[in-house]
């Protein structure tokens, strides 16, 4: 029971709560700084795309904002190139490359996540040392294996040699480790075989690194230029990252806006996914770094 001579509780927080106000604005300005380094370009880019054919875009006559914006050069990029024909092939590539990485990441990190079975260090020492090589080292083989299968020029040529990866198998390992082993000695008991303990016990605890897989998958799927450069040829069968760079090219006379335009078009689906994600996939980051 309160009495009149005690001090009222604050309900605010005070600034001491948060550190002293000059570190408080180094934070802030740290924090803007980081900001417009990020998202200033992508910021840029769509406000140059917005720009008719009479504003600058570079030089001392060029501002921020567009003085008389229009939509010009988006529809300059659908009337120059297939962009319907670019999406529907990076989709595909998308869809069975999240798929393919989540049936292989899953089961292959639920696995090392296991002790008790031989050859389970030397296969985690295969999946950390297989990070280590970059992509240009092994792109030459792997191109000689596409072309060897037949599958130069097509999408699944494109997804093939990405189909899994040990990064993913090694935070999906990582969600599984952070799973109590009473659940799983509860489900033992209950009567559940692997399969069961697995679908019904393992995958609905580690549904935030699931959606990390997602998203990285997404993105590096999606952003893909260098290894769709190698494998296509035909423009029937290009993705989207690699059809657009095409506006760069002379024979559809070079214009800056467009070539925004259509860096603004790929980037729009990878900024929904990741809006439409973001709470499980912090959850999953900081869930898949436990026992890592």
């Amino acid at each position: 029971m309160t009495t009149a001579l005690e001090k009222p509780r604050r309900l605010l927080p005070r600034w001491r709560d948060y550190g002293r106000p000059r570190e408080l604005v180094v934070r802030y300005l740290l924090l803007f700084l980081v900001l417009g380094i990020t998202v200033g370009p992508l910021v840029w880019q769509f406000l140059a795309s917005l720009k008719s054919t009479s504003e600058d875009v570079f030089g001392a006559d060029a501002t921020l904002l567009p003085r008389d914006p229009t939509l010009r050069a988006y529809r300059e990029v659908f009337s120059q190139v297939p962009v319907a024909t670019y999406i529907r092939n990076s989709m595909i590539v998308v869809i069975l490359s999240i798929t393919s990485q989540l049936l292989f990441s899953t089961t292959a990190g639920y696995m090392l996540s296991k002790p008790g079975w031989k050859g389970r260090k030397a296969v985690w020492v295969v999946l950390v040392a297989s990070m280590m090589f970059p992509f240009e080292s092994i792109m030459v083989s792997l191109f000689l294996s596409i072309r060897d299968l037949g599958l130069v020029d097509s999408v699944v040529g494109v997804w093939l040699p990405g189909f899994v990866g040990a990064i993913n198998v090694l935070l999906m390992r990582g969600a599984f480790l952070a799973v109590p082993r009473e659940i799983e000695d509860s489900g033992m008991l209950d009567g559940a075989n692997e399969w069961q303990r697995f679908r019904y016990l393992y995958l609905p605890s580690a549904w935030g690194a699931i959606m990390v897989v997602v998203v990285n998958t997404f993105i590096s799927a999606w952003d893909d230029f260098l290894w769709p450069l190698i494998v296509l040829r035909s423009e029937d069968h290009m993705t989207l990252t690699l059809g657009l760079s095409r506006l760069q090219s002379s024979s559809f006379g070079y214009d800056t806006r467009v070539v925004m335009a259509g860096s603004v078009i790929s980037v729009v689906p990878v900024l929904v996914l990741f809006v439409i994600t973001q709470r499980w996939f912090y959850r999953g980051v900081s869930a898949g770094a436990v026992k890592l």
